[in-house]
This record gives structure tokens, sequence and C-alpha cells, in this order.
């Protein structure tokens, strides 16, 4: 005998057997196709009375698990597969319409059973053997399904549809302005992005799939047309019924298959409405209505009023008023307490952050820290940047009717704008109440140190005269505290006085954000740690990557790009173009090379970004030249050798040059001219450190950073 399973030549086929099939049909793709599929052949293929009943009563318990589904998610994207729910709903109540209707046009003159018995019972029990009540009731529900409910869940899902699409732009605009301002990571970003597309892509799908509903609806009507009057004629001509018993058979027939389609229809329908209207609404729907209706107790107190007053009109039931009145007072009554007690709740909640932010000083053994204290290692944590407010001040930090407010925002522009002007995006600035500080004084402090302050009133305006002419309006004469000028505080209502007159009118968040912007351009070089520079050189494109490579370390470290970013922001000069500024430390960078030397070469390969900075509005460079007599000076004192050459001039010799210069500025500002200094390109970072340090805003260039192309015009010597 030879061995079947053994031999090669054989092929075995094996049958998959019943455990496999199962499992297959259990998969979620294969069985909602196998439903899809069952929906098409109800379309076609006569059903049994039996299967029928079964079908109706799944069609019911499928739209309530919809209805009940709607009210219970947290969030209309929470159910996104709701339009191709209500497709498949609407695909099954038509193929059991069809079903349905071959049944009572087939078996209807056997009686109230042809159908099936979900239809007679909902047939018998809705009509109390009156068909025309069947009928009325069947219209009633057809109307508020087709008119009230489809045709109002439909204008919702149109115009948050069309209102969803209009503020994508601005949602992805405020997103990205997030991520450049630093409040939120990449990921959240993306997240958030995804959230918006999704809420668009949803709000849209609804907008077409509220016109499922509505085919719906008339497709009921017609069908309803169809099975009356063409199962009287079939029961008058062919089955040779009277037309008053073909009426009442087959109007049974036809209002029990009508409600058992309709009232699906409606709940699915009603589901719809609930999930379109919930947008903006957070949370299930029972929830979101007990909190909002009982977050008013005063309007539930006034409700529960007037049902008592109706209660005492002539001829109205008392029980039912009285009763509803007392439940509605004792709703009330309790919504106050529960109000009372989360005020309270806030309040001490309010309280403990403050004191979680004060310096803790509770007695204990030395080194313990009481259980939930946060560890002493946090203390040594620095911010950045902090804009300290006294408690006068707090009024400019709470949120308008728009939902922001206006310093916040001006702080998130203020950054925004010096990421465009300087190159990097400045860190977060940190914005808490002191109250050590006089009620309306405030502070700016970079890494823990003071580094400006001031004085505001929130709530009056400050004016200034752009001439300098004394104001005579009412008010509290000042000094503006970003740059030292007369100003004036005065009353909001005499601001229409101010305009005529041509005064410059800044209100207090403006006056703030103002100080902060000049605070930290002076101090922007401290604010560009290693970590930020290790950003912008890993976020330079990838054909400027080889360049990064090459020169770091084999020329220069991060810390040495680093020292010499600062040194070109300190002078206020942007680092955006970091390729142009790597490229010139490529040139010059060795090791040994001192940061001043690579400074200087790299401020010549920004030659042309140097002058536009400093263009005046005639499109020409003013210059003040330094006279030959200075130069000769400058390069006499110079002393040591190479790198290490430093500047050593006598001080009185100093002064002279110090008068000079501002003698020279002052007659340039009185011709309306703002210049720039031009020295020789040896001496250029010894005269700036002279004036930094009594004019930190002058700028002074080299011979070697005036552009070919760019025109000049000499204002004065010195």
């Amino acid at each position: 005998m030879t061995d079947i399973s053994s031999s090669p030549s054989r092929l075995s086929f094996k049958l998959p057997s019943v455990k496999s099939i199962l499992d297959t049909l259990r998969s979620g793709d294969i069985a909602l196709a196998t439903g899809v599929m069952g929906l098409i052949v109800i379309l076609i293929v006569p059903l049994p009375a039996l299967l029928v009943d079964g079908l109706l009563a799944i069609s019911i318990v499928f739209s309530v698990m919809i209805l009940m589904t709607a009210l219970f998610i947290q969030k209309p994207l929470e159910f996104s597969s709701f339009p191709t729910v209500l497709l498949i709903a609407t695909m099954l109540r038509l193929g059991l319409n069809l079903a349905t209707t071959r049944l009572i046009l087939s078996e209807g003159h056997n009686g109230p059973a042809a159908a099936g018995h979900v239809i007679e019972a909902f047939g018998n029990f809705v009509t109390r053997g009156n068909f025309v009540i069947g009928i009325v009731i069947f219209i009633i529900l057809v109307i508020v399904n087709f008119i009230v409910i489809t045709k109002g869940s439909g204008r919702i899902a149109e115009v948050a549809a069309r209102f969803s699409l209009d503020a994508m732009p601005g949602k992805q605009m405020a997103i990205d302005a997030d991520l450049s301002a630093g409040l939120i990571d990449e990921d959240t970003a993306k997240k958030r992005r995804a959230e918006l597309e999704g809420e668009s892509a949803f709000f849209g799908n609804m907008d077409g799939a509220s016109k499922f509903v509505r085919g719906d609806a008339i497709a009921g009507l017609i069908i309803t047309f169809i099975n009356v009057s063409a199962g009287m004629a079939i029961g008058i001509m062919q089955e040779g019924l009277s037309p008053g018993e073909a009426g009442s058979v087959y109007t049974l027939l036809t209002i029990g298959d009508g409600l058992v389609s309709q009232i699906p229809a409606l709940i699915v329908s009603t589901a719809a409405g609930i999930l379109v209207s919930k947008s903006g609404v957070s949370g299930a729907a029972d929830k979101a209505l007990t909190t909002q209706f009982g977050g008013y107790p005063k309007a539930l107190g006034m409700a529960s009023a007037v049902m008592a007053a109706l209660a005492l009109l002539p001829g109205m039931p008392l029980i039912p008023f009285l009763a509803l009145s007392g439940g509605v007072g004792y709703a009330a009554f309790r919504a106050s307490k529960s109000k009372a007690v989360r005020d309270v709740a806030e309040r001490a909640k309010a309280v403990a952050d403050a004191a979680a932010k004060a310096p803790q000083g509770a007695p204990g053994q030395p080194g313990a820290a009481p259980a939930g204290e946060p560890p002493i290692s946090d203390s040594l944590k620095i911010d950045d940047l902090k804009l300290e407010l006294g408690y006068g001040l707090l009024g400019l930090v709470k949120e308008d009717e728009s939902g922001t407010d206006r310093l916040t925002e001006q702080i998130k522009a203020l950054r925004r704008q010096l990421a465009l002007e300087l190159g990097f995006v400045m860190p977060p600035v940190r914005i808490l109440d002191n109250m050590q500080l006089e009620p309306n004084d405030y502070k700016v402090r970079i890494k823990e140190v003071e580094a400006a302050h001031g004085q505001i009133h929130a709530n009056l305006l400050m004016v200034m005269d752009p001439y300098g002419n004394p104001i005579d309006l009412p008010g509290h004469q000042t000094t503006e505290p970003t740059f030292g000028l007369p100003a004036t505080w005065i009353d909001p209502a005499l601001r229409d006085e101010a305009e005529l007159r041509g005064l410059s009118i800044i209100d207090p968040s403006t006056v703030i954000s103002t100080h902060l912007t000049e605070v930290l351009k002076a101090n922007v070089a401290e604010l560009l740690s290693y970590a930020n520079v290790q950003t912008l050189l890993s976020g330079l494109p990838k054909d400027q990557q080889k360049l990064v490579e090459d020169i770091i370390p084999s020329q220069i470290s991060v810390s040495g790009v680093q020292r010499v970013l600062q040194a070109l922001l300190t002078e206020r000069i942007s680092i955006r173009d970091l390729s142009t500024i790597l490229e010139g430390i490529a040139e010059v960078a060795a090791p040994g090379r001192s940061i001043q030397a690579i400074t200087e070469h790299v401020r010549s390969r920004l030659a042309r970004q140097i002058c536009a900075a400093n263009l005046g509005q005639d499109g020409n460079l003013p210059l003040l030249t330094l006279s030959p007599q200075w130069e000769r000076d400058f390069a006499e004192a110079m002393v040591g050798e190479g790198e290490h050459r430093h500047l050593a001039m006598a001080p009185s010799r100093l002064q002279q040059f110090i008068v000079s210069v501002g003698q020279a500025f002052e007659k340039a500002a009185q011709q309306g001219e703002l210049p720039v200094m031009i020295t020789s390109p040896s001496i250029r970072p010894h005269v700036r450190a002279i004036i930094e340090r009594f004019r930190p805003q002058t700028v002074v260039m080299s011979q070697n950073e005036v552009h070919p192309r760019v025109r000049l015009k000499t204002v004065g010597a010195i």
C-alpha cells in the first residue's frame, strides 16, 4: 500500500473548517460588507413575514442605539461616523419599505397579519379600529419629522458647515501663531490641526447626510400613497373584496407599515438634530443641560413663581401646576446651594494657588519638606522673561468679551515681531502678580534680575504731544517709562478731545508692551542660549547642513557660534540670514581666532542687510564720518599685538570724544537725520565699545560694511 499523504506526486486539498468561516465572518470589515450586501438583497428578493418582523425590530433598535449614542457622546467628533451610519439606516428602512410593500400588495387580502405581526401590532395600537385616526397620526409624524426636525437639523448642519469652512483659515493661523510663540509644541499643533480638519469634514458630511433624512421622509409619503391606492385596486379588482373591506385592510397595513418606518426615521432625525446642535457644547447632553440650567438658579425660581401664579388662575387645574411649581422651586434651591459650594471651592482653589506661588516658611525639621510640597530643587529654576504686575494692574490680563486679553495678545504679537526682526524666537514671557509691588507698578525681569520697571494706571489713557509741547488737558503729569518723555494720564472720556488736538494716545497695555520691546532688544544677546543656537542650526535646510558639519567642531564650536551671534544681536543685527553668517564664519574661523575678528568679518558679509536697516526716508544712507585726527588718535592709542590689541586712550581725550559725538548727533537730529557713524575697520569695535555706554542705539559701521550699491549722504563729521 502507498501512503498518499507522503507521496510527492499528489496534491492535498483541505476544506476550510466551520470555525475558520465563523472567525472570518466575525471580523468587522467582512461583517459590514455582508450587511451592506444584505441591504441590496432585501431590495430584490421577496422576504417572508417572519424575517420582515425581525428586520423591523433590528431597524427600531438600531435607531434607538443611534439616538442614545448622540446623547451620551462628549463632542460631536466622537461620532464622526454618523453620516455613514445614517446612510446605512436609511437604506435599511427603504429596503424594508420595499419588502413590506411587496407583502402588503401580494398578501394583504389575507388579513392584517399578512405583512407580519409588527406592522399589525403598530396598526391596531395606533388606529384603535379607526383607520382615519391612524392616517391623521401618520401625517402628523411625517410633518414633524420632515418639516420640523429634518429641516431644522439640515439648516443647522448647512450653517455649521459653511461657518466651519469660513473659520478654518483663522483657526489655522491661530494654531501657527501659538506654535511660533512657543505656547504649544509641534505634536500639540498637529493634534489641533487634525481636530480642525476632522471638524470641518464632519460638518460638511453632516450637511450632505441631512439630505438622506429628507429623501427618506419623501419616499415614505410616496410609498404610503402607493400602498393604499394600489392595495385597494388589487383588493377590489383582483381579490373580490368590497371597497370597505379593502379600505380597512389595506389602510391598516399601510398605516402600520408607515409608522414602523417613520418612528425609526423620527428617532434618527432627532439624533441628527442633537448631534449638529451640540457644536460648542462639551460633555454628554444630560450633564451639559444640567450644568447650564443649574448654573442659573434665579431662572428656575422665576419659572416656579410663574407656574404658581398660573395655578391660581380661575379654571386652571390646581394640582399639576402646584406640583410642577414645587418641583422646579426645589430644583432652584438645590442649584443655588450647589452654585454656592462651587463658588467657595473656586475661591479656596484660588487662595491655594496663590499660597503655592508665595515662598513657604513652615516650621519643621531642617531639610524636611511637608507632604505634597514641591521639591526644593524646583526653586532653582529660572524664568528667562518675567513680567510682574501690582494688584491694581491685574485687570489688564483679564479676558474681554471675545475671550482674550489685550496685554497677552500684544506680547504674543511682540514675540512674533522680534522673531522676524532678530531671527530667533524669544522665550515665553511669564506674567504673574507681585503683592510686594505698589498697585500700579510693574517690573520686567530677565533671568530673575530686574531689567526695567514702570508705573501706569490701568483705567486711564496716556497722551503725549508729538512736538514736545505741554499738555493742558486735566490729568496726572508723568514720565513715559520707555524713553523718559513727558506724558499725561487722562480719563478715557477725554479721548475724542485728545484726538482733535493731535495728541498721541496710548493705552496702558501698549505702554507695557512698548517698554518690554525695548528691554528685550537691549538684552536680546543674553536671551540667545546654547539650546537656541542648537535649534537654529538643526532647523537649517538639508542642503546647508553640510556647511554646519564642515565647520563644527573642526573650525569653531557651537559655543563660538553662539558668541558670534550674541555679538551681532548686541548691536541689533538680525541673525535671520544664518546661512550667510555661517559662510562668513567658515571663511575666517580657525582654532585660536578671536570671536571679535570673526564677528567683524561676518559683519562685512552682512553689509547689504546692515545698510538696508539704516537707510533714511530718501533711500540714502546718512553718515557721520570720523575725522582723520580722531582716526589717527585711535590708531595710536592701540596697544598689544595681533588678536590681543586693545585701546589705551587718555580719559581726558575720551571725554572730548564723547562730547564731540553728542554734539554731532544733536546737530544731525535738528536736520531730521538719524545717521550712522562710519570708521575704519581696525578701530570700529573699540569706537563702538565707547559709544554704547552713553548712546547704546547708535549704529557704528566700518568702511567694509558699506555695500557698493548703497547711495551715501554725509551729514556731518566728528
